[in-house]
């Protein structure tokens, strides 16, 4: 089907926020630093890295991280123009947060026409949200139950799939495409560096929830440039 096909409003949009299950390596029980070791030697070997400094990058492995914030947002295509609508599910507990999830795309995400989109989410957010589930004995929903599946059976849309038209070699994030397509984005005081960082030492998820609302508005304006429609008005993006 065209891009310019499908009706936006089955379309479920969102952006995860991650971050290391525990601050500092030093904090990590003595098998479980030996195997993030053992997975990360040779980024830690080609670039001289200490045992912390590898450690930077734990909250993007499923299996050494957690995830604190899953923000998503639905487009509605109303007579006065298109609305943005924004919710996220977060907080310390994750596998409440990840049951909370997952109970929504059961009841609202579950049909043959319901689509989730994300920015590299194909690679990133998708099956780590999938393999989070499963670490924590959450029932993986039918949107992301894709064992067997054909890949034309799967309604995963990545925009930055979209952009690669084919080229797998090429990377472009969200804050550059945003760039170039001239999409206003908000100047955050944070960055997807400062997340472990705001987690941990300030106990400010809010400001986290915040951060992950700002790249779904993004992504959804992202996502209508794809299809060479006009952006949603700022004024018709509602928390």
């Amino acid at each position: 089907m065209r891009l310019s096909k499908i009706n936006i409003e089955n379309i479920l949009f969102l952006d995860i926020e991650t971050v290391p299950q525990v601050y500092n390596f030093s904090d990590l029980d003595e098998k479980t630093a030996q195997l993030y070791l053992d997975k990360n030697r040779y980024i830690q070997e080609r670039d001289g890295l200490s045992n912390d400094e590898v450690y930077e990058k734990a909250g993007v492995f499923a299996e050494f991280g957690k995830i604190v914030c899953i923000s998503c947002g639905i487009v509605q295509d109303k007579s006065s123009g298109k609305e943005i609508r924004l919710h996220s599910y977060y907080g310390d507990d994750e596998k409440q947060l990840l049951q909370d999830f997952a109970k929504m795309l059961d009841a609202h995400y579950s049909g043959q026409q319901h689509i989730m989109c994300g920015h590299n989410a194909k690679e990133f957010d998708f099956p780590y949200i999938a393999r989070r589930m499963l670490i924590n004995g959450v029932n993986l929903p039918l949107a992301l139950d894709i064992a067997g599946k054909k890949p034309w059976e799967i309604n995963h849309l990545d925009t930055m799939e979209l952009w690669k038209f084919g080229d797998f070699k090429n990377y472009s994030s969200l804050s550059l495409l945003c760039h170039i397509f001239d999409i206003p984005t908000p100047k955050d005081d944070i960055s997807g560096a400062d997340v472990a960082r705001v987690y941990y030492e300030e106990n400010d998820l809010e400001r986290i929830v915040a951060y992950c609302h700002k790249d779904v508005v993004a992504l959804i304006q992202l996502f209508l440039k794809l299809r060479n429609e006009p952006l949603v008005k700022e004024e018709n993006i509602n928390d």
